[in-house]
């Protein structure tokens, strides 16, 4: 029997050796995962800075002045029906329409109100050559150069007293043309900047920090004109680095500009939202700039709507069945610059300030004052949403809604802040 059991019952210690080599209590100190690496920011495309301004573009006799004085409000656009009525460029800052300004004017009902600006520049027409300087084109495009981002003005309506430039409307061929001679431009321009690096770099070698840099620096530059040649492409719709981002914003090209089509129908198609060159142009776009935002409107309604007052504007809109699309045109052309805002609000003042996105706190406060951002301490940041929300600054608070935030906090549009700074 003692036998039988031991054979069916193994020694307590054989046992017990048997279990303590097994994975259970070989216990090893596992070292903490690796933190995933912290995904790399983008950069924007653009000269950096806060004070940006779109250009309006297009060939002569579009619309562009007229559409400049309906935005402005003013009639500094040299409007005509004869090309280059436009030879200096004017400039005005447009309201940005915010209806979170506004809520924010009402609940605070401050003596001052400060609205976000766009500051929008009237060019003068370019024509097929102006690239090579045909129609005063070399001083246009140095205009164009000056400017963040286009209102690319495009003609879609037919009136045999706007003469056209071209002879005839054809909003697919005037597109073409501008492209292209953005495009030449572009390429003459890499093309000297290129030619110059290579001249320089033709001692340099592997050794230094700085030989490298000038090496992937001429290398930007060549994909930069692939882009454009082979690739077919403007430089705004390349795929580019944070590194080669840097070369690319220096050289200040002008299809690395973003674009905003703006089709100028008649006011009888504009209301019934029909016209025969709409859906080519927007097949156009797709096949060209893919992304690029596209809105329709009407020079000669928003011409009437100019002068009249707010109600007189609003009783005009219904009795034509369309609603302006200024405001509609500078909050697109707002967005295309990356610009955001953030606001600071009390009973003396409403604000809005506009900074690009990324921008991080003590940026954002330099805006107001170069001392705000260095004498930084802390910025006390609420949202648009949770004041809308909780009705008071007061209940944002009770609430636990309101933060104090540091240098690296990176703004989000419609905060509101409170700055605070040191001595």
């Amino acid at each position: 029997m003692a036998d039988r059991l031991a054979i069916l019952r193994p020694p307590i210690l054989s046992f017990y050796r048997s279990f303590s080599s097994t994975p259970h209590l070989n216990i090893k100190k596992r070292m903490p995962p690796k933190k995933a690496a912290a995904q790399e920011k983008k950069i924007l495309l653009g000269r950096p800075g806060n004070n940006l301004k779109i250009g309006i573009v297009g060939l002569p006799n579009v619309g562009k002045s007229s559409f400049f004085n309906a935005l402005s409000e003013t009639d500094l656009g040299k409007a005509a029906n004869f090309p280059y009525a436009t030879i200096n460029p004017e400039e005005a800052r447009i309201p940005v329409p915010d209806a979170r300004f506004e809520w924010l004017c009402e609940t605070y009902k401050p003596v001052s109100r400060v609205p976000a600006f766009l500051t929008c520049i009237d060019i003068a027409g370019l024509t097929a050559g102006a690239s090579t300087g045909a129609g005063l084109g070399n001083a246009f495009l140095s205009h164009v150069r000056a400017v963040d981002g286009i209102f690319q003005v495009v003609r879609a309506f037919d009136d045999a007293e706007v003469i056209h430039v071209e002879g005839d409307v054809d909003p697919l061929r005037d597109m073409e043309i501008i492209q292209t001679e953005l495009r030449l431009k572009d390429i003459e321009w890499v093309e000297k900047h290129l030619d110059g690096l290579k001249r320089s770099g033709r001692a340099l070698n592997n050794t230094s920090l700085a030989d490298k840099a000038k090496k992937e620096e001429i290398a930007t530059v060549e994909k930069v004109l692939k882009t454009i040649t082979t690739d077919g492409k403007d430089v705004r719709k390349g795929d580019w680095t944070n590194k080669e981002l840097d070369v690319v914003n220096g050289l200040q090209l002008l299809t690395a500009k973003p674009v905003t089509y703006l089709v100028n129908l008649s006011e009888k198609d504009y209301v019934r939202k029909k016209n025969k060159w709409l859906p080519k142009i927007k097949g156009w776009i797709d096949a060209n700039n893919p992304g690029d935002p596209l809105i329709p409107f009407s020079v000669a309604l928003e011409e009437r709507l100019a002068p009249l007052s707010d109600e007189e504007k609003e009783a005009e809109q219904k009795s034509a069945g369309a609603q302006s699309a200024l405001g509609k045109i500078t909050q697109a052309g707002y967005a295309s610059l990356d610009l955001i805002r953030y606001f600071t609000c009390g009973p003396d003042e409403v604000r809005a300030w506009t900074i690009r996105k990324g921008t991080k706190a003590p940026q954002a406060a330099g805006v107001i004052h170069s001392d705000f951002e260095n004498k930084f301490v802390c910025g006390e940041i609420m949202s648009y949403t949770d004041l809308q929300e909780h009705g008071s600054e007061t209940a944002v608070k009770a609430a636990g809604k309101l933060r104090q935030q540091g240098k690296p906090y990176e703004m989000v549009d419609g905060d509101i802040a409170y700055w605070k700074s040191g001595a």
